[in-house]
């Protein structure tokens, strides 16, 4: 089972070093650890950042802040059953 709000910490950590406001999911690359192949995981749940983007549809860009981010890539997993 996925831990949400593990994965959310997750995320943020990841996504926090971004400068925001970000336009794309290219301004998130610098900040990630790995780069693309920074791992998320939470029980059942494994993806890297560049899996993740290919999950994610459009979204809602710029985004203004990690939260704002986060929020909306939670939710996206959230309503394609993939957490």
């Amino acid at each position: 089972m996925v831990d949400k709000d593990d994965l959310r910490e997750q995320f943020t950590e990841a996504f926090e070093g971004a400068d925001y406001p970000i336009n794309s999911p290219m301004d998130l690359v610098p900040a990630l650890p790995q780069g693309p192949s920074t791992t998320f995981e939470s029980g059942d749940f494994s993806m890297t950042a560049m899996e993740l983007n290919t999950k994610i549809s459009g979204g809602d860009w710029p985004y203004e802040s990690v939260d704002a981010f986060v929020d909306d890539v939670i939710d996206q997993l959230e309503d394609q059953d993939l957490i």
